[in-house]
């Protein structure tokens, strides 16, 4: 696929559902511990996020980097929206933040679990 074919498909992937991950591995088996943090607060959040495992394909692994202009995975995406990736989104769980824009996003989340 083309670069753009690549940045189609990813946009189409982030429209069709509330939470995406871009990782390393599944979330039945992260396969760097980037990638496992991040599974494991969605895990505790409750939320359902469909995971891409950029291993699998080359040209999604380069092309999430060059669609966002951010370097590493894993990458988050609530609504469409760019969240960033692991720090960004451990720090916004521990502070409560990321609970918050679930909630203000309208994703079904576990609410009784806020922070770490």
């Amino acid at each position: 696929m083309s670069e753009q074919e690549v940045h189609d498909w990813i946009r189409k992937t982030i429209a069709a559902n509330d939470v995406v991950v871009f990782m390393k591995g599944q979330k039945s088996m992260p396969q760097c511990g980037f990638s496992g943090q991040m599974d494991q607060i969605f895990q505790h959040l409750g939320v359902d996020y469909k995971d891409i495992n950029v291993l699998d394909d080359m040209g999604i692994r380069d092309g999430i980097k060059s669609f966002t202009n951010w370097p590493t995975v894993p990458q988050v995406y609530v609504k469409g929206e760019f969240i960033g990736g692991c720090d960004i989104v451990r720090e916004m769980f521990q502070e409560g933040e990321l609970v918050k824009l679930l909630e203000d996003k309208a994703v079904p989340h576990n609410k009784s679990t806020m922070t770490a």
